[in-house]
């Protein structure tokens, strides 16, 4: 009997070891659901307004130690910002920069476009400056007359064409180098979409070598269409002429730019204060425009 109750009580024990409760083992966390956050944006007018007047005090500063004559235009097709000064002096000489003028006044006249041999001369005349296919294009034109013609129909009231045969010396203002950017942009004035698409394209694979400018003003990144001019003026003091306009496309810009030089000591030295002008402007474009962010309303109004 003793026997039997022993083997009971360890009977009794196992079993009652067996009773442990298994470990709970816990769920699978779930990732936290991330919810957007609702920002509203506002213009910031008055950080727009010191900002523009702090920009135009440092460049009126860095032209009057530059030598000889800068004037600048710059118009900002996504924001509507403005600059300028002496944008409306209208007798700036352009030199190669009136190629691009050239080959827009006859692209104007040409409802079928141009023929093989003038896109070829369209091609060395922007990309490689190249002055011959310029004296070419010139006469096809129709010469200053007709250049006359294409300015007025364009709205250029501040451009006059060279005399003669002389194309290089057309003299225009930085204004003026903004308006026919906008028709190049834009479009109108008697040019297709494929006749625009034409002239920026090529503006924007000039040579190497002649993509100096205002690319300065450029991030990394944007694209740039452009035309610069230089000429040597034995007869004024032996100075230079030297001017650059295009156009800088990027994420949140599209920035129209012309900065015009003469009575320069030299071609390097025009080119180095168009590209001081050009660097400030584009590094500091977007603080011209800035905005405020705001949480939405949580109970917006039905």
């Amino acid at each position: 009997m003793r026997a039997i109750w022993v083997a009971w009580a360890g009977l009794t024990l196992v079993a009652g070891c067996g009773t442990e409760r298994a470990p709970i083992v816990p769920a699978a966390a779930r990732a936290p659901v991330k919810v957007a956050r609702c920002v509203l944006k506002f213009p910031d007018a008055r950080a727009g307004t010191a900002a523009r007047a702090r920009l135009l005090r440092d460049l009126s500063r860095y032209v009057r130690g530059r030598p000889g004559r800068v004037v600048y235009a710059a118009h900002d097709l996504v924001t509507g910002v403005t600059l300028g000064q002496g944008a409306h002096e209208h007798d700036m000489i352009t030199a190669s920069g009136a190629k691009v003028d050239i080959l827009a006044a006859l692209l104007a006249r040409r409802s079928g476009g141009l023929d093989e041999g003038e896109r070829d001369l369209a091609d060395r005349m922007i990309r490689e400056s190249d002055n011959r296919a310029a004296d070419t294009m010139w006469s096809r034109v129709g010469g200053g007359g007709a250049m006359s013609a294409f300015y007025d129909r364009a709205g250029l009231r501040e451009t006059t064409p060279g005399p003669s045969r002389f194309w290089g010396g057309t003299n225009t203002s930085p204004a003026d180098r903004i308006r026919l950017l906008k028709v190049l942009v834009q479009g109108g004035k008697g040019l297709s979409a494929a006749d625009r698409r034409l002239v920026l394209g090529l503006m924007g694979r000039v040579q190497k070598d002649q993509a100096w400018g205002v690319s300065a003003a450029a991030r990394p990144g944007d694209r740039v269409a452009l035309k610069n001019g230089w000429t040597p003026r034995p007869f004024i003091h032996n100075t230079w002429a030297v001017t650059s306009y295009g156009r800088v496309v990027g994420p949140g810009r599209d920035l129209l730019l012309s900065v015009q030089t003469d009575q320069q000591p030299g071609e390097g030295t025009g080119i180095e204060t168009i590209e001081g002008v050009a660097r400030m402007i584009g590094a500091r474009l977007d603080a011209l425009a800035p905005t405020i962010t705001r949480p939405c309303p949580t109970n917006p109004v039905a």
